[in-house]
Formats: C-alpha cells, structure tokens, sequence
C-alpha cells in the first residue's frame, strides 16, 4: 500500500479535492490521510475540519493558523506550518505529498517534501491566474516531483519551465468529480433549506481577497455588496477566505446581513454548494469556482478584478472592474441578455469531463518512487 497524504488548508481546496480524494482511498493498492490546516482550524470562518471528519479520513491537524489580517501573517503562517509539518511528517510516513494548486500550506508541504526527499505530486499546475498566486503555483511546480495539470496548456507550460515530458500527466480538474459524480439537491430542497424563491432570480456571491491589492479591500467588497443590495434580488453571500484583507472584508460584508433578500454565511456544505451553483441565476466575485466549475452548469458568471485574470474560460463569464455600476450593468446582462444567454447554454468546460480522481488513482498506484523520480534537472 502506498500512503498518500494530502494537504488541505481551505474548504474551497478539500471540496475540490473530496471525490477524487474518495476515489483514491478505494484504490486496492492506495490509502489517503490528511493534513488539515489554516482555515480549517478557525472558527471565524466555519472550522470547516468537521467537513473532512465525516469522510472517515485519517486526519492530522497542523495547528498553524492566519492569525492576522495582513500580508505578514501569510508568511509568519508558512514558517509555522513548515516547522510543524517537518517534525510531523517523520511519524506519517507517508510515500507521496499530494498537493492542489497555489496555497500556502501547499507551498509549506512542497518544501518540506522536497527536503524529506519525500515525492510531491501537484494537481492544477501550469495555470495562469495573478498576483501572488501566480508565482506561488509556479514555485510549487519547480518544487514537485510530478505534474498533474488539468488542461493540455497547463501541461504545455510546465514542460516550458524546464520539466520533463514524463513527468507530466493531463487529468482535467478534479472540481468536477463532484458536479458529474453525485446527485446534487433539488431546486425544491435548496429553496426549503435557504428559504429561497426560485421563481426570481438568485444571486450567489463570492469574492476574496486580492493579497497585493490589500489597500482597497473595502472598497472593492463595498462596490461589490452595494451592486448587490441595489438590485434588491435573493442573493447568498459566502465569506472570502484568510488571506490578507478577509477579515477586513467581513467586516464589510456583515453590514448588509440587515437586508431581508442578503444572507450571509462563513461557509458552505460542499454538496449545498454545488446544487446552489446548479440552479442560481448569476455568481458574482472572484472565486475559482466561477471560472472552472461554472460551464458545467451553464451558469453565468460576473467575474470582478484581478484575481482569475489569465485563466482558461467558458463563454458563460463576463469580466468586470471593481465598480458598483459595471456589476450592476453585468447583472442585468447575465439575467436578460438573450444572446449572452444563449451562449451561456452552449458553452463548454475546459476542464476535462469529471474523471481526474480514477485518473490520478491509476497514476499514483502505477508511479514508481526511485531517484529517477526524486533527482530533478531543468531540461535546458
């Protein structure tokens, strides 16, 4: 049995993760544990580690938490994270770091991998985003061992940083899994459990933080918030996530929990999510989600400021500034435009077709763990 250890510090990067996670555990010659950190720890945004609970997964927690809301906390929380992790990891034991994305704690137990001479497997690499999520993916890629990238262009790029072909596999984004592996809730049972009136439109909100542009985080939530409570439509709010300028955009956030149509939540059910997303009318914000699950549902997106910019899109996503009008404009369009809307329907995910987690299972299972593997040189 190879044991697979997979870091998580957010509900987003768990949620994404849980059916291939899940996939992967079934394997006869595989098992998973966890390490939870970061947000999952915190109660202010949900402790969102009883999520990983009720999947029976061995769980360790690294307690290292974002304990301020600022650009220094980020790096104060990756030296702790590493040292934790590097003590930890002697008892784990495990053969493979299985790492998602551009986090902090995936950038922790990268390094720390790569100094425990301990392969490390990265999902979602080679794409391009912005700010410093940008250089932290590629940091990640130079530090792992194997690439699993969800498009043939991310796959392109990491092979033009210097890494081999071999080391190299397509296995689409494993967001997906859920949204084609799993019954979603009904219209009629997310309506009862939000109180929701789905014969009117229904927003789904959700924007973090842009760490470098951390000075105009009020305004940027505020333009937000005050295009949505000026439309007057049903609209279900989501906390941002630790990074720095969350808390501050909390803040900003919980002064509309007076208005009746808003409600506000810290976190939300990874199924919930996705049935809401099934059946929303518009997303709004900046999340991930808007750009790499969204197609499948044919759901309009309204994605504001920088944070995506660069991504692999469907048709489906309208791009805006940090301006209460220009979302307010992009709303109406989402909601009445009919051309807009009929490309909406036609649109196509770029992101593979909801199989990664079998995918990644075969690979991790047939992967052979030698210095080939673990002794790299750029390719040029």
């Amino acid at each position: 049995m190879k044991k697979i250890l997979y870091i998580s510090g957010t509900r987003a990067d768990y949620g994404l993760m849980r059916r291939a996670l899940l996939t992967i555990n079934k394997h006869p010659k595989l098992e998973v544990e966890v390490i939870a950190a970061g947000m999952h720890l915190m109660p202010e945004f949900g402790e969102t580690i009883k999520e990983i609970r009720k999947d029976n997964l061995k769980i360790y927690r690294i307690d290292a938490v974002y304990e301020n809301d600022n650009r220094e906390s980020s790096s104060c929380f990756i030296g702790e994270f590493v040292q934790l992790f590097a003590k930890r990891i002697k008892r784990i034991r495990p053969d493979i770091i299985l790492l998602l994305g551009d986090r902090a704690e995936m950038l922790g137990g990268a390094i720390v991998g790569t100094y425990s001479a301990i392969p490390v497997i990265h999902i979602h690499g080679g794409d391009l985003s912005f700010t410093v999520d940008e250089f932290v993916r590629h940091a990640i890629t130079k530090l792992s061992h194997f690439h699993l990238p969800a498009t043939k262009k991310s796959a392109e790029r990491i092979i033009k940083m210097g890494e081999n072909s071999w080391r190299v596999s397509v296995v689409g984004a494993p967001g997906l899994d859920d949204i084609l592996g799993e019954k979603l809730f009904s219209k009629k049972e997310i309506a009862k459990k939000y109180k929701l009136d789905f014969n009117n439109p229904v927003l789904l909100v959700i924007q973090h933080p842009v760490v470098e542009e951390d000075k105009t985080i009020f305004k940027q939530i505020s333009e937000t918030m005050e295009a949505v409570k000026e439309t007057g439509l049903q609209s279900i709010v989501i906390y941002p996530n630790a990074d720095a300028g969350g808390r501050s955009m909390i803040k900003v956030i919980e002064e509309y929990r007076k208005c009746s149509f808003i409600q506000i939540y810290k976190s939300f059910a990874r199924k919930d999510y996705l049935s809401l997303m099934n059946i929303a009318s518009v997303m709004i914000g900046n999340s991930s989600s808007g750009i790499i699950e969204s197609s499948v549902f044919h759901l309009p997106v309204i994605n504001i400021g920088t944070r995506q910019k660069g991504r692999e899109r469907s048709e489906n996503v309208i791009n805006v500034d940090y301006n209460k009008e220009q979302i307010k404009k992009a709303i109406q369009k989402a909601l009445y435009n009919k051309k807009f809307r009929e490309k909406v329907k036609k649109c196509k995910n770029p992101y593979g077709n909801g199989n990664a987690g079998i995918k990644i299972a075969g690979l991790l299972s047939k992967i052979k763990i030698n210095n080939k593997l673990l002794q790299k040189q750029i390719t040029y």
